[in-house]
């Protein structure tokens, strides 16, 4: 690659495309999840741990993720994230019981957890300070871009198999994968050479208290976008008895609204803010407070309305709200641990992506569906209510 080539182009759309490529298959598996739970006989519970294969995953190979950002360069990395989601999509293409779908959101999730880290080591490497939270927030759109396309795929699967529809999934993967081979071409100035044991810098970052707090109030953020997005479509199938194409749409204003919001929030960041992230943060995190609790509000009829307008809502904070923690994530730490930090912080994130869905998913089972989806949003808006408070008063912004 040309070295007077423009990273706000040539490198930020390879980012971009990459969080659509991940993004677009465990989306695709949620709005698509009345099919597949019903081809497959599955309770709500057993859904629930459908997310949470997906999350423990990208638990547990976060932190070895950030590692290996950190040694081997952002382009490498990225091969290594599409050749893993590719495997995760064919297999679950190939699904045709409850194991074996497992076992495909786990490569999933193993293979998107290198995403975040290497996408925000990018971001640092190739975008100055001043820029720095909209690059973030540009290369993040990806993901609702990518939340977008899975929500069609909820009105394609009235026409076709879902097997097919992740087969095609799995080709979009495939595709910018080769694309990224571009990025292993690029110097890599602040990776390091050091000859250090592989969990060094791992162990660098867990010494720090400040991010060790920052981890722990990503994780109940987290906790409400995930279960946000797990559980929507089928909220609004059975409790607002939508149709399935409207409670595709639901997902699909979501996304919509994240991805003009997290490039916004952003650029917000950078201008309004001076390059200050927590402040914004926590203003996000107390709105989604409100959305979420409101959601047991929803019901048939105009009740519908109600949840495509806090769908908007949510899409515009508990769904926007990674590329300012992101730029948190890499800005608390030095350079030459950002993989790490970021890899650590994600391991957070998944956590609560882990433990959400199933507590969820077992109160829907255990008090019927109106009941179980009520209690379930309260839960919800609570755990978040935690993490604004954790981040307002525990979390200390340092300068950039």
């Amino acid at each position: 690659m040309a070295k007077e080539d423009n990273p706000w182009t040539s490198r930020l759309s390879l980012l971009v495309l990459t969080h659509v490529a991940g993004t677009v298959s465990i989306v695709s598996v949620l709005v698509m999840s009345p099919v597949v739970t019903r081809d497959l006989g599955l309770s709500a519970s057993e859904f629930g741990f459908f997310v949470t294969a997906y999350y423990a995953a990208q638990a547990v190979f976060s932190m070895p993720a950030g590692g290996l950002v950190d040694r081997v360069g952002v382009g490498w990395a990225l091969i290594v994230c599409h050749g893993v989601m590719l495997l995760g999509a064919l297999l679950f293409s190939q699904a045709e019981n409850f194991t074996m779908a497992m076992a495909a959101l786990a490569a999933m999730g193993a293979g998107y957890s290198i995403s975040n880290p290497a996408t925000a080591r990018g971001v640092l490497e190739w975008f100055p300070a001043q820029r720095r939270a909209t690059a973030m927030g540009i290369k993040q759109v990806g993901v609702p871009l990518g939340g977008i396309l899975g929500a069609a795929n909820g009105a394609l699967v009235t026409m076709a198999a879902w097997s097919d529809i992740m087969l095609g999934v799995a080709g979009l993967i495939a595709v910018n994968g080769v694309l990224c081979l571009r990025l292993t071409r690029l110097p890599s100035h602040i990776v390091s050479r050091e000859k250090r044991h592989p969990l060094a810098n791992i162990r660098e970052v867990i010494r720090d208290g400040n991010i060790n707090r920052f981890v722990l109030l990503n994780g109940l953020y987290n906790f409400g976008q995930t279960n946000f997005f797990a559980f929507l479509t089928l909220f609004m199938r059975e409790v607002a008895l939508a149709s399935q194409p409207i409670a595709s749409l639901s997902v699909g204003i979501a996304q919509a609204a994240s991805a003009v919001a997290r490039i916004g929030w952003g650029v917000v960041s950078d201008t309004v803010f001076a390059g200050r992230r927590k402040g914004l943060t926590v203003g996000l995190g107390v709105v989604a407070v409100g959305g979420l609790a409101a959601m047991a509000l929803v019901g048939p009829g105009p009740g519908v309305y109600l949840g495509l307008g806090l769908a908007l809502l949510l899409g515009l904070t508990i769904a926007s709200f990674a590329p300012l923690v992101q730029t948190l994530s890499v800005e608390a730490t030095e350079p030459r641990l950002a993989g790490s930090s970021m890899g650590y912080n994600m391991f957070g994130t998944h956590i609560g992506g882990m433990i959400g869905p199933p507590v969820f998913g077992a109160m829907v089972d255990a008090t019927g569906a109106a009941g179980g989806y009520w209690a379930g949003w309260l839960v919800t808006a609570i755990a978040v209510g935690i993490g604004v408070l954790l981040l307002a008063f525990g979390f200390r912004e340092r300068g950039r």
